[in-house]
């Protein structure tokens, strides 16, 4: 009788150690779990804005090929409606909570606070290197490199315009409508700019901003305006339909941002640029299940896919456009090119060495880091969201939006 309990005693006591040590599920030879995480996706806007229907598409398809549950909230201002959202997550198990827009930051880092077991993942946001919580992360991409390459087929559209004789080199003038007057949007029109003019010398370019992310009636009247002011090419960092539609409307070639429009606008839409958000969704929701660290601040690249172009229009776009962008996609892999090369521009008329950026986000917004060296601008290579935010010669802002 005694034998017997104690072998009894003994089956149980491996029983349990197998199940302490292997878990109630685990991961395929793949790194993909049968863990019951949950993951949360907070949008500013729904799938009607083409920046929010970026995010939408990835966190769905991160998700599905992980086989995780995706919880997306959708049309939550940039508020406290984003702290109670992300609390709202936290309390229905999402082990994981993503952001979406620059405003969303401070709720969200209030959140990480009060939610210590969850992590919380922001896109586009600044202080994650500087608050020190293991549990709030920042994430971007080198988006300035897609909107270079955008650039360069603008500006071989620009050189096609001239040689056709529908305008003259001094008419190579761009329209950019702006969100706000922010490091990210800066960034991004200067990039997309020295990329056109990279292809075109003479090129020139005016930019108006909204004062809105996503405004579709005050996106389409700049454009007009740009239009108005005898801008040849309009493009955009704002996330509605606006743009593009005043573009095909009056027959000016258009660059748009976060997806082609050429259904819409199939003879005026050449390309777009647009950052990938899968490949950062999978690392950051695959450290969780393995139970890693996720990078304070992590930036997608070229490299990683997480900055892609779409396929270019053939019936707008200057002939060999995807040739080219395939060529200076190659040196910018390679670094043979790099976007903000301060040989290639200059600010009041000067040659830069030199620039302290902004870095460490405070409230007087306080330069305290040196970003240019090896000749060029160091972008998102501190932190990763954008701090770009020089006024190089070439560029007229016609007005100013925070």
């Amino acid at each position: 009788m005694k034998k017997a309990v104690a072998l009894m005693l003994t089956l149980m006591m491996v029983f349990a150690f197998t199940v302490l040590f292997t878990g109630c599920g685990g991961g395929d030879d793949e790194g993909n779990s049968d863990s019951a995480l949950k993951a949360g996706f907070i949008c500013l806007h729904d799938e009607n804005s083409t920046y929010d229907k970026n995010f939408i598409d990835a966190a769905n398809a991160a998700c599905e090929e992980m086989g995780i549950e995706a919880v997306i909230k959708t049309n939550v201002p940039e508020g406290q409606e984003c702290y109670d959202t992300a609390a709202e997550l936290a309390d229905e198990g999402c082990g994981i909570i993503f952001a979406d827009s620059f405003g969303h930051e401070d709720f969200m880092i209030q959140a990480a606070k009060d939610f210590p077991d969850v992590q919380f993942c922001h896109s586009t946001g600044t202080k994650a290197h500087t608050e020190g919580l293991d549990n709030y992360h920042n994430a971007f991409a080198s988006i300035y490199e897609g909107r270079y390459l955008a650039g360069v087929a603008a500006g071989m559209k620009l050189n096609e315009m001239i040689e056709k004789g529908d305008i003259t080199a001094d008419q190579a003038k761009i329209g950019y409508v702006g969100a706000y007057t922010y490091a990210e949007v800066i960034s991004g029109y200067t990039s997309f700019f020295l990329g056109a003019r990279s292809e075109c010398p003479s090129a020139t370019m005016d930019v108006t901003f909204t004062g809105s992310w996503y405004d579709e009636a005050a996106e389409k009247e700049a454009a007009n305006k740009l239009i108005g002011r005898d801008c040849v090419l309009i493009s955009q960092h704002a996330d509605s339909m606006g743009a593009p539609t005043a573009c095909e409307k009056a027959g000016v070639p258009d660059v748009s941002y976060n997806g082609s429009t050429v259904d819409a606008c199939p003879n005026t839409f050449i390309v777009s640029s647009r950052i990938d958000w899968v490949p950062y969704y999978k690392y950051a929701m695959q450290a969780v299940l393995d139970g890693e660290a996720i990078d304070t601040d992590w930036t997608g690249n070229l490299e990683t896919e997480s900055v892609q172009l779409t396929e270019v229009n053939e019936q707008a776009a200057a002939e060999g456009t995807q040739a080219k962008i395939d060529e200076v996609k190659a040196a910018l892999e390679s670094g043979d090119i790099h976007v903000f090369d301060t040989s290639t521009f200059t600010v009041e008329g000067k040659t830069l060495d030199a620039y302290d950026a902004d870095v460490d986000t405070d409230a007087d917004f306080t330069p305290d880091t040196n970003v240019i060296s090896d000749g060029y601008f160091h972008e998102s290579e501190f932190r990763s969201a954008p701090y770009f935010d020089l006024r190089i010669d070439g560029i007229t802002t016609l007005d100013e939006q925070y």
